[in-house]
């Protein structure tokens, strides 16, 4: 008979059998949990309605508006706005049955003062004294460009949404996404805060003409600074305003999914701004309302609070935040930033050199339980939706359904590869990249979870740092770009960027991540504007005119990048099984795989080139080359013939000409 607690998980993985016990309690909790949460409120995704209660809601019966507020310890509240001239006291609110704090507004008394986009706070009386709140479930906030004064809104526009995506379904881009990463600001070449209808009419049609499927929104949750990235949040059911009103992101999100493309948001409960006036911290007074009391309840790195995943009201809240974007903004899923951070208290500062670490060296197990319940929200909501987890400790299981034993992801992104991309740059010449390492990299995860792999993203390229062109190519950008320009250091850079892209894309995952702009080589860095750049939106906006203007090589690259994404969807490369070495040769710096009955061949050699080179292919026949890096119109140098047909002897051997620093791709031709 088998023993029930080795799930599939253990089954699957032998050398997690002397951890079968850790995994089976994981699992145990999240059984009790869902058990409790069915008693509470039948299932997850009546839990999850939470906004439906607390905030600004109208009720018909009553015929007013009520204000709900969970501050447990707090002395006093009062609503306050323009309805009521600012007055902090004339509107006290009360304890209703539950113990959440109430006010209502009968609609023939404010139906003239309490209206559509007038702004509100709430004074909150307290043991840490007397604050003007931003109401936690406020759904936009104000800000004031002159002072930095946030203050919420109400918002209750008079005709709804018109939403055309009814047809649309992200099922197709869950088996194989191909990611856009993107920020709304940043996204246009004016030296300012670009918006949503801008991104819809500008940058939507670029990406949809790139290839990619998926577009992941960054800093959309509310949030002071606009440096931090979108990563210290304050007002977490609020879309940023900076970028404009909720309808103009619900019709961004509407023409993606016009153009076929799924959205999903980076969203950010993995911490929360500290800031007392516009955030939730100290909210009732006391340190441990949402977040854990004391230095449990602050990430010194980040600089932020964390919240206590335990506490009933706050996996209520989260979970109910997880509803509303899918349910009110139809987006189709979630990266969940900072996963390593959240399910350890030491946040992943450690070297995870035994599997010990993954069960016994401070573990948060609400933190873990709390990720189970959201992958299930999301994934009960809707199959098709999708969760990706920023994840980098490789916790076993974390894309693997909870049933299993797993925490319930979709992917996991591969954040080793970057990593091993920008090591390699900086800290070895070309002769010494190690072919071995470069396998192990791109092919080390799970065979039963999924991972979205990706050369760089938002996090290579900020200021600090370089992207990956950059590290490439440094200040040679600014002057020897132009088509006709002779430059070795270009050439180099070129060369490598395209084979880095396509080696990532086609060996590291079952999914891939391009960061807005990078695809064609953006030159520089990303630095929002801050006191000590005086200011600049110089580095917080992308040069679309470099990749537009045909005697640049960044066109070049922008339509290798095209023509990759093509193939690689074409053949369904993403969704084929793990990759199977052909032939390494460390020396000479050439590999080669196949992949989706796709035969792909690299030589990171620096100055050789090979002729009749001998691979021995898996199957006998003819292979034609679909995609050549060394074609001059991807910036490359025509060394290799793409008219010709590749055929092996009858022992699967076949002859090329493998030039220094290109790659290529072979279709066996039925």
């Amino acid at each position: 008979m088998k023993d029930a607690k080795i799930l599939p998980l253990v089954q699957d993985e032998s050398w997690l059998k002397s951890h079968a016990d850790a995994v089976y309690e994981r699992f145990v909790r999240y059984q009790s949990a869902i058990r409790d949460i069915n008693s509470h409120s039948g299932s997850i995704l009546e839990f999850a309605r939470s906004h439906e209660y607390y905030g600004f809601h109208f009720e018909k019966l009553r015929n007013g508006w009520v204000y709900r507020e969970w501050a447990p310890q707090a002395h006093n509240l009062f609503l306050m706005g323009d309805f009521n001239h600012w007055n902090k006291y004339s509107h006290p609110m009360k304890r209703n049955y539950r113990g959440d704090w109430e006010v209502f507004l009968p609609y023939e008394e404010y139906k003239d003062s309490f209206v559509h986009g007038s702004k509100v706070k709430v004074h909150v009386e307290a043991d840490n004294g007397a604050y003007d709140r931003i109401p936690a479930y406020i759904r936009k906030v104000d800000q004031n460009p002159e002072n930095h004064d946030f203050a919420g809104q109400i918002w209750f526009p008079k005709k709804e949404f018109a939403w055309t995506d009814q047809k649309f379904s992200s099922k197709s881009q869950k088996k194989c996404p191909l990611i856009y990463e993107c920020h709304i600001g940043m996204a246009q070449e004016k030296e300012g805060v670009g918006t949503y209808l801008e991104f819809a009419e500008n940058i939507l049609p670029r990406i949809k003409a790139a290839g990619y499927n998926t577009i992941q929104m960054m800093a959309i949750m509310e949030h002071p600074y606009y440096g931090s990235f979108g990563y210290h949040v304050s007002n977490f059911f609020a879309p940023t305003s900076r970028f404009g009103d909720p309808e103009d992101l619900k019709f961004l999100i509407n023409k993606a999914h016009q153009y076929g493309i799924a959205v999903i948001m980076d969203i950010v409960h993995s911490h929360a701004v500290k800031n007392i006036n516009e955030g939730l911290n100290e909210f009732d007074g006391s340190e441990n309302q949402y977040f854990h009391p004391g230095p449990k309840g602050y990430h010194e790195g980040w600089d932020s609070k964390l919240f206590d995943y335990g506490k009933f009201e706050v996996q209520q809240f989260l979970l109910s935040n997880i509803r509303y974007w899918m349910e009110e903004f139809h987006f189709d899923g979630f990266r969940f930033d900072g996963v390593t951070s959240v399910i350890y208290y030491h946040h992943g500062h450690t070297d995870f050199d035994h599997p010990d670490k993954y069960f016994n060296d401070g573990v948060d197990q609400d933190a873990l339980l709390y990720l189970q319940l959201a992958n299930t929200l999301i994934h009960t909501f809707s199959e098709s939706k999708i969760s990706i987890a920023e994840e980098v400790s490789g916790m076993p299981g974390l894309c693997r359904e909870c049933e299993d034993g797993g925490i319930g992801f979709d992917f996991r992104l591969a954040m080793g590869i970057p990593d091993f991309w920008i090591k390699t740059m900086k800290h070895k010449p070309d002769e010494h990249w190690d072919m071995f390492e470069m396998w192990h990299e791109l092919t080390n995860r799970p065979k039963n979870e999924r991972t979205i792999a990706y050369a760089e993203s938002h996090d290579q390229a900020l200021v600090g740092d370089k992207s990956i062109a950059f590290w490439l190519m440094d200040k040679e950008m600014y002057f020897n770009m132009g088509i006709d320009d002779k430059n070795l250091v270009v050439d180099r850079g070129i060369a490598l960027h395209k084979m880095i892209r396509l080696i990532t894309i086609s060996l590291g995952g079952e999914g891939y991540l391009n960061f807005i702009g990078n695809e064609f080589g953006h030159p520089e860095w990303v630095d929002f504007p801050r006191e000590g750049n005086n200011w600049s939106y110089q580095y917080a906006r992308r040069q679309w005119s470099l990749a537009d203007n045909e005697s640049l090589k960044y066109k070049q690259l922008g339509l290798w990048d095209k023509a990759m994404i093509k193939l690689i969807d074409e053949f369904k490369v993403l969704s084929a099984s793990h990759a199977q070495q052909i032939y390494l040769d460390a020396e000479k710096k050439i590999l080669a795989y196949e992949r989706a009955d796709l035969i792909f061949i690299f030589s990171f050699n620096i100055s050789e080139s090979f002729f009749g080179y001998e691979l021995t292919l898996p199957k006998v026949g003819d292979y034609l080359n679909i995609l050549n890096s060394d074609d001059s119109k991807f910036g490359g140098f025509d060394r290799i013939d793409n008219k010709i047909h590749y055929s092996t002897n009858k022992n699967g051997v076949i002859k090329l000409y493998l030039p220094n620093r290109t790659c290529m791709v072979l279709k066996k031709i039925e």
